[in-house]
């Protein structure tokens, strides 16, 4: 019994003064998400990839304007958007405190301009997607002047881009060419 107590003095505390020291987490630690809103490009990667829903992005064609949204709330903090973030506008921070008063608190927002198609006047896509990936060519060995002369490619939606590389049928006649590989 005596030796028990003994181990036991010389142990010491165990605990944490957690309230009155901080607490020290370990470096993969995943805390609350931390959003950089500059570093995004709105693709929506991180929406789709969260399985509470806690991020959400919808895009109103009246304004021209697509809302990112993080609810702390619904969070389960998997990493999940951090892993998809292609530029590395998200990632878990260490922090775990998240106790607010207001509900509101737990919201945050950023809103980003989406380009108009330049055949339909659509809107389709951010504009910061589209000169994150202008950037891109220039950073894998594109010129600025050819990356630019390529705008006019990426401000144009996919269905106007496949209209424009639709063959009209009525010019084309198949029969002859189909006939000739029958017969081969």
């Amino acid at each position: 019994m005596f030796k028990l107590l003994k181990t036991i003095l010389n142990v010491g505390d165990t605990t944490v003064k957690y309230p009155f020291k901080p607490y020290d987490v370990c470096q993969d630690f995943r805390g609350k998400p931390e959003y950089n809103a500059e570093q995004c490009i709105a693709c929506a990667a991180c929406t789709m990839a969260c399985p509470a829903n806690a991020l959400t992005m919808n895009t109103d064609a009246a304004s021209g304007e697509r809302v990112w949204a993080l609810f702390l709330g619904r969070c389960i903090f998997c990493g999940r958007c951090e892993e998809v973030c292609p530029t590395r506008a998200i990632r878990l921070s260490e922090e775990f405190e998240l106790a607010v008063f207001n509900k509101q608190d737990l919201f945050q927002e950023a809103v980003f301009q989406v380009a108009s198609c330049r055949v339909c006047h659509k809107p389709f896509a951010p504009q910061k997607s589209i000169d994150y990936a202008i950037a891109l060519m220039v950073q894998a060995g594109m010129t600025q002047e050819e990356a630019q002369s390529r705008r006019i490619q990426f401000e144009t939606c996919p269905e106007c881009k496949r209209k424009q590389s639709m063959v009209h049928t009525d010019r084309v006649t198949l029969g002859p060419h189909l006939n000739q590989e029958a017969t081969k």
